[in-house]
């Protein structure tokens, strides 16, 4: 099971843990996305057995040069703005032949928390360069070591995506790396079977059903699962996200989707 944690940041950072969880170990392989994709996930709050459209979360591959460029954006929607207003922006920089990331940056707006990130990946010198804050002008210098294979949150899903479906069929704890909040985590996911599901809004597809586990805190309940659907085709999109917090639930459901690179086969 995985286990992972991150204070602060509600929506987009919960949505990314989520789909963090569906991703495993890089190998060098082909890129599996391309300049051009575009994917939104919906997501929905269930608080007093009421679900609550609360917002979205947009992902978008851009061609700059020798990297890719991943904005991703979070926001809630006008109507629940009156009980959690978030407004997130997420940047990642991938080197195209590694898929390794350059530079990640985080700046979260979340009802009263703030919170700005950069993190450089200096490959040569092996460090990573971290500075976190309230903003751009207060940051907070972190060096760490940078270990083999490791990802921020936005790169690990876009990075990972590479493996061989047979791996993720195969029933085993897989591990994986990953950066957040200037904490390097050693994590591991377990996909159990498959089946077919409706998602609603959505469509009806052929999944691969992994659960992780999470630590306990100020968002998720202690002994809290997540469960994944992931889509058995060559994207390897999550397409359903469900998990208890520590007050109510929530789930992210695939809206819409352009430019994959690969048939979106598991769709019917």
């Amino acid at each position: 099971m995985m286990n992972v944690y991150t204070s602060g940041g509600r929506l987009s950072c919960l949505l990314f843990l989520m789909l963090a969880a569906t991703l495993l170990p890089l190998q060098a392989k082909e890129s599996p996305f391309i300049a051009g994709e575009k994917i939104v996930y919906k997501i929905f709050y269930n608080w007093n057995f009421i679900w609550l459209s609360a917002g979205e979360v947009r992902f978008e591959v851009k061609d700059e040069g020798e990297l890719y460029h991943i904005e991703v954006t979070g926001q809630t929607y006008s109507s629940y703005e009156w009980f959690y207003k978030v407004r997130d922006k997420f940047h990642t920089y991938l080197d195209k032949k590694t898929l390794l990331p350059k530079l990640y940056i985080r700046d979260i707006h979340e009802g009263s928390y703030v919170h700005y990130e950069k993190i450089v990946f200096d490959y040569n010198e092996k460090v990573i360069h971290s500075m976190t804050g309230k903003s751009v002008q207060n940051t907070k210098y972190t060096r760490l070591s940078l270990q083999d294979d490791i990802h921020d949150l936005i790169s690990t899903l876009y990075h990972l995506r590479t493996l061989d479906r047979n791996l993720i069929k195969s029933k085993a704890l897989i591990p994986f790396k990953m950066i957040l909040d200037n904490e390097l985590y050693n994590l591991q996911i377990n996909c159990e079977n498959e089946s077919k599901i409706s998602v609603k809004e959505s469509g009806t597809y052929q999944t691969l059903n992994c659960i992780t586990e999470v630590i306990a805190g100020n968002m998720f309940r202690k002994n809290t699962t997540l469960k994944i659907n992931v889509a058995d085709d060559d994207n390897k999109l999550p397409v359903l996200i469900e998990s208890p917090l520590s007050v109510g639930s929530v789930k992210a459901i695939l809206k819409s989707y352009e430019k994959l690179k690969y048939p979106f086969t598991s769709k019917y």
